[in-house]
This record gives C-alpha cells, structure tokens and sequence, in this order.
C-alpha cells in the first residue's frame, strides 16, 4: 500500500484515510520524496510563458527534416530475424 503524506517536524500526516491499520500497530514505513515536475513551482502564467519559449524551438532548424528522415528509416527498417534450423 503506498500513501502520500506531507513530513512535518518528525510527524507524517497522511493524506489519505488509512482504516485497514489499527491504532496502535506496528508499521513499517518507507520514505521517499515526491519529485517534481520542473515547472509544478511555478505560477500558471509562468509556466505558459516557459511553453511558449520552446514552442517552435526548431521552427527554423535546417537539419529538422534529416533528423525526423532517418528516424523514420530506422524506424521501418527490416532486418530480418534468425531462425534456427530444425535440422541439427
């Protein structure tokens, strides 16, 4: 079972309801940090103007189509596969 919760001095409150535990027992708890998504910090307004600074980043990158060719080539290439041989 995996709970968030929020660590406040040396207490954990948890976020969700827990009534399958009964108080008192003995539990073992693992602590990891949530991580982030760079841009949760930041206010809506500044998270769409960080959007908008890398919308049509490569608008104007000559080299977008060759990039965009080969992985389509390597995407639909056929290499065949090994067959073992029934014979031996």
């Amino acid at each position: 079972m995996k709970i968030k919760g929020i660590k406040r001095g040396q207490t954990i409150e948890l976020l969700e309801q827990v009534n399958n535990i009964a108080d008192g027992e003995e539990i073992i708890v693992e602590i990891s940090p949530v991580t982030f998504h760079p841009l949760a910090n930041l206010s809506p307004q500044e998270r769409q103007n960080r959007i908008e600074q890398v919308l049509g980043a490569w608008q104007n990158d000559s080299e977008i189509d060759t990039i965009f060719a080969e992985i389509d080539r390597k995407r639909h290439s056929y290499y065949g596969r090994q067959i073992d041989s029934l014979d031996d």
